[in-house]
């Protein structure tokens, strides 16, 4: 089972450069994606149809903002749209699929960097997240659970190209890297880390400024969090800089049976 979770910083820009191609080539079995930016307006997802995809979107109310969107060419055994939280529902956050034996969480995590109001709403969001994860980890109907991103968080120096300089910015803050370990010792493993513990230079995300992404100056914000339960699955995980649909990367993981 290869799970993809990719930022398209808009689903519509996504499918104008050649995304279609690139999921008809890579065939993940479970496609989630960020910031859809669809809004109210219907999306055309003819073309991941065609492919074989069932498609479940959660987008935001705001248009061109946010939103997860999920495909998938295994029919889940259940499907929820959102967390129950209305506060968080409205920016379409949470998009929950459960397989027999994984369930997929796709999230899209707010970033903070538009100023100090958004950055104290990320912290209440990671902390309301943290306990919103650990009460479907007590649900026996929940099987165990991937969550799959776009986290805006940075764990470690190692997963930024300046570490040193931003100490205090938004994905890197001391508040934002405790909670990352906390959520690992709740019981999750990060899949890029746990097999490739000690690799440096890898990131899924490089500002549009500068040609960053050419000199690789990057964050890696994007991750595949499992449950511990599943890491004897784990066949592989990491990142696919070259598709450069979005000023994100994909990252992906894959699990035997």
């Amino acid at each position: 089972m290869k799970i993809v979770s990719y930022n398209l910083n808009g689903l519509r820009s996504a499918l104008g450069k050649g995304l279609l191609d690139w999921v008809a080539a890579t065939q993940p079995d479970v496609l989630c994606v960020q910031e859809i930016k669809a809004g109210t307006a219907p999306l055309d997802v003819s073309g991941l149809a065609a492919l074989g995809y069932r498609a479940y979107l959660h987008p935001a109310q705001k248009p061109g903002y946010s939103g997860v969107a999920t495909f998938s060419r295994l029919e889940p055994k259940a499907v929820v749209v959102g967390c129950g939280e209305a506060l968080y529902d409205c920016e379409g956050r949470v998009l929950r699929l459960d397989f027999e034996g994984v369930s997929v969480l796709n999230t899209y995590m707010p970033s903070g960097t538009s100023g100090p109001v958004r950055q104290t709403f990320k912290l209440a969001w990671l902390h309301w997240f943290r306990t919103y994860v650990a009460a479907l980890r007590q649900d026996a109907a929940v099987p165990p659970l991937v969550i799959g991103g776009d986290f805006n968080c940075c764990p470690a120096a190692i997963d930024l190209h300046n570490p040193k300089a931003n100490q205090h910015s938004p994905g890197y803050t001391p508040e934002e890297r405790q909670w990352f370990r906390d959520m690992l010792a709740d019981g999750f493993a990060d899949s890029f880390r746990e097999l490739h513990p000690e690799l440096p230079g890898h990131y899924s995300w490089w500002s549009y400024r500068a040609g960053s992404r050419a000199r690789n100056v990057g964050w890696r914000l994007d991750h595949l969090l499992l449950d511990q339960a599943l890491l004897p699955r784990l066949r592989g995980a990491g990142l696919w800089p070259d598709a450069s649909h979005s000023d994100h990367c994909p990252a992906w993981l894959e699990l035997g049976a």
